[in-house]
């Protein structure tokens, strides 16, 4: 028997049955309440899975940074940034101690990326995912099809100064942790290793300007000034190539604080913009400047890691002149602001 709209006695066999149900209001109150309970619920679960996604992200860059550490105590000096002729990067010299030996015995480092002797089962080496080298907030992990070469995107660059990255010229880097073509002794970071910046996040496929010539010895101090620099631009390229040792590729730099928008307007649309005057290796004549920002999924932050193997998260408005300070191997400027945090 179904029993509904408002409670009733019915006998039965000379026995007395009591039903009970639902008014049509009750449930719509308990539907309510329901749709009541999810509302307040799904913010509180969102928070919860970025907060996991944050610590997944910091143990990837913890992991890089010891790869790193390990890599030094093993040569006696990090790795180059950007690694022979082939121009490899330092995330490809670190791959055996992120237990990818497979890959990296299957790379001839003196040969460039893009050649075919740099293949493994059947495809490109640039096309295999190393898993820690994205982080799980990052949308987009897709592999890149450029030609016949297959590229797998990464979210975690290297220190490569605040805005000169290379002089071919004098052989002379950048202010950074890494040198495109020599590494960085632990005697040559005076500030100190905890003070320095080793990694930082960066986002996938990001917009760039590239190959300008444009810019000087001078830092630029407002974001404004990057598009004007000029270059080809190219309009979701940027960090999408692991194997490539050039900043706007595997690096970042710290002319401007994390998440800094950098806009440059093309057919009518504006971008967030990195912007790489001359890519490495390209001339021997032409500076790159480069500001490749560090950018990252988790709201209002990046994370970072220091040449000390420590992971801490910056804020997004953290001061510009304390941001390059901790960017610096020698600068001897104070950080101490920022460590406290």
């Amino acid at each position: 028997m179904i029993c509904v709209a408002r409670r009733e006695i019915r006998i039965f066999n000379d026995k007395k049955r009591i039903c009970s149900g639902f008014t049509l209001v009750e449930l719509l109150v308990v539907i309510a309440i329901i749709g009541l309970l999810v509302a307040l619920l799904l913010p509180a679960l969102g928070s919860v899975r970025e907060s996991a996604r944050a610590s997944i992200c910091k143990s990837n860059l913890k992991q890089l940074a010891l790869a790193l550490q390990t890599y030094e105590s093993g040569r006696g000096a990090f790795p180059t940034g950007r690694y022979g002729e082939g121009g490899w990067s330092t995330q490809a010299l670190i791959t055996p101690f992120l237990e990818q030996g497979y890959l990296y015995e299957n790379i001839n480092f003196e040969k460039s990326y893009k050649d075919e002797e740099n293949e493994f089962e059947g495809m490109s080496i640039a096309g295999h995912r190393v898993p820690i080298f994205n982080c799980p907030s990052e949308e987009n992990t897709e592999l890149r099809y450029s030609g016949d070469i297959i590229y797998a995107p990464i979210n975690y660059a290297v220190n490569m100064g605040t805005w000169m990255v290379w002089d071919p010229n004098t052989s002379t880097a950048g202010d950074g942790m890494f040198h495109p073509e020599r590494g960085i002794k632990v005697r040559h970071v005076r500030d100190g290793l905890s003070r320095t910046l080793m990694l930082s996040e960066v986002k996938t496929y990001n917009p760039y300007l590239r190959d300008g010539g444009g810019g000087d010895a001078t830092l630029p101090t407002d974001p404004a000034e990057i598009s004007a620099l000029g270059g080809d631009f190219k309009t979701n390229s940027g960090h999408t190539e692991w194997v490539d040792g050039r900043v706007h590729q595997t690096g970042f730099t710290a002319t401007f604080p994390p998440n800094t928008v950098v806009s440059h307007s093309d057919g009518g649309q504006s971008h967030d913009v990195d912007f790489n005057s001359m890519r490495e290796g390209k001339t021997d004549t032409d500076i790159t400047y480069a500001a490749v920002t560090s950018r990252s999924h988790h709201p209002d932050t990046v994370n970072v890691a220091t040449a000390s193997g420590s992971v801490i998260t910056v804020e997004s408005d953290i001061d510009q002149i304390l941001w390059r300070a901790f960017a610096t191997r020698n600068g001897g400027e104070s950080i101490g602001s920022l460590l406290q945090k």
